[in-house]
């Protein structure tokens, strides 16, 4: 019998979804979550800290404009270690009202309708897509510049 040694899994890919109730409490779960995860797998204070505001922004929406009793939104991050990325994605039961484009037109004394233009300043790319049934999918994504941990010879 020739020992083996074990394979693990690989660090290349983490993932994280979370169904939240579509309220305030559960937008800021969200965030709280989001925040949590990403330390866990050793992610840059500075992409955390830009992660977290888009997550607050975009589960605000969620738990505010697409809003269905009785339906939760879905919080979802992925990170690809080899290519760099992290998605962040959030779901939710109105594909009806999809966001409008970031505008900077907006008065200045408006208390609301700032939140996407903070998410275009913060990601790298965002969009939406159909969430099937009957919602959307808003996603964003930053680019995440990870340290190569390989040991090096001759160091």
């Amino acid at each position: 019998m020739n020992p083996t040694t074990p394979q693990l899994p690989s660090a290349a890919a983490h993932s994280f979804s979370q169904l939240l109730s579509s309220t305030r409490r559960g937008a800021r779960l969200a965030r709280l979550l989001a925040a949590g995860e990403l330390r866990a797998w050793g992610v840059s204070p500075s992409v955390i800290d830009r992660a977290e505001h888009i997550v607050a922004e975009l589960a605000a929406n969620a738990a505010l404009h697409g809003r269905v009793p009785g339906r939760s939104f879905r919080l979802a991050l992925a990170l690809d270690v080899t290519a760099g990325t992290l998605r962040i994605a959030v779901s939710d039961a109105r594909g009806d009202r999809l966001p409008a484009p970031a505008s900077t037109a907006r008065p200045e004394e408006a208390e609301s309708g700032r939140g996407l233009l903070l998410v275009t300043a913060l990601a790298d790319r965002w969009d939406t897509a159909p969430y099937p049934p009957s919602g959307k999918t808003v996603w964003a994504e930053l680019d995440v510049v990870l340290h190569d941990r390989t040991p090096r010879p001759g160091r």
